[in-house]
């Protein structure tokens, strides 16, 4: 199994049917942002909203399926599994606040029913010997289920697609666009957009050794059920162990590679990716910037909690 192939998460696929390709990387930039700041104190409505939005882009960005299909799945399994589990942890915690309020405070009472009302109640059941219930789940315990899961599926497929259509040098340069009233006061920008771009580099050499050691694994086929439990774990911390001693080869190599050049002259300008002025980029650029607004406009009506 490639996994560098199949999932390519986090790498730049070089090719040039997707509009997405096309759009400047300081709009990517913005873009990227308002799909990671917008959804803090917003309410649920907001966020799935985001999530609609960010399927409806990848759907028809007309990159090829094989690059996004198994990714996304992945990420839409993790974020409903996370969510389900936030939503059982934190479904109960009504019934233990309502015994600490002041039965006297009729109206407060009534109006914290009417706000925080039960959407599911499940009364106790015995199945055998086991006893379970009462299970109450709460308005509050459903919007915190929906947060989380939209939350990691807006963080993690929002920069994936940025990074699958943007080259690492053309990020680095929006970013220094952005970053570059810093430089007046003499802040190190062009080293710290240098290390981000080692850094973003560093991603494909990581899930290469990550398929290193699942491909050895499957190669000496071990038999995990033989071994049991204890010698299972251990020869997991064995893999988890390889694994970064791995990635910290990879470092130092890259590190001497570095210090072998005895300067280093950092030019951020040079980054940047010149794509050719056609009324076709410039009709998605525009309509990027008009998508930019729009979003603010209704993140302001519609995004509050």
């Amino acid at each position: 199994m490639n996994i560098l192939t199949k999932f390519s998460v986090g790498q730049y696929v070089y090719g040039n049917r997707s509009w997405l390709r096309i759009i400047d990387s300081r709009l990517k930039i913005i873009i990227v942002m308002i799909f990671l700041i917008t959804p803090i104190w917003a309410g649920p409505i907001w966020r799935l909203s985001l999530v609609a939005c960010l399927l409806l882009i990848t759907f028809f960005s007309f990159l090829p399926s094989r690059v996004w299909w198994r990714s996304l799945c992945f990420l839409s399994c993790l974020s409903i599994l996370i969510g389900f589990l936030s939503l059982l942890a934190s479904s109960d915690i009504q019934s233990l606040e309502s015994n600490l309020r002041n039965p006297d405070e009729l109206q407060q009472v009534i109006l914290e029913n009417y706000k925080n009302w039960n959407v599911l109640q499940i009364p106790s059941q015995k199945i055998w010997f086991i006893n379970f219930g009462p299970y109450n789940l709460s308005r509050k315990a459903f919007e915190l289920g929906i947060k989380t899961s939209t939350l990691i599926f807006t963080l993690i497929h929002s920069v994936n697609l940025m990074l699958l259509t943007t080259l690492q040098e053309d990020i680095v340069w929006g970013l220094s666009w952005f970053l570059y009233p810093l430089r007046k006061i003499g802040l190190p920008i062009s080293k710290w957009l240098f290390q981000l771009l080692i850094a973003l580099r560093f991603i494909p050499l990581v899930q290469e050794e990550f398929q290193n050691i699942i491909k050895s694994v499957s190669v000496r086929s071990i038999n995990f059920k033989n071994l049991g439990f204890k010698k299972s774990f251990n020869v997991f911390l064995t893999l988890v162990e390889r694994l970064f001693q791995n990635i910290f080869l990879r470092i130092d190599q890259g590190a001497e590679s570095l210090l072998s050049k005895k300067k280093i002259i950092i030019r951020t300008n040079r980054f940047r990716t010149f794509h050719p002025s056609r009324s076709f980029n410039v009709i998605v650029n525009t309509l990027s910037i008009c998508f930019i607004c729009i979003a603010i406009f209704l993140r302001k009506l519609y995004g509050a909690l």
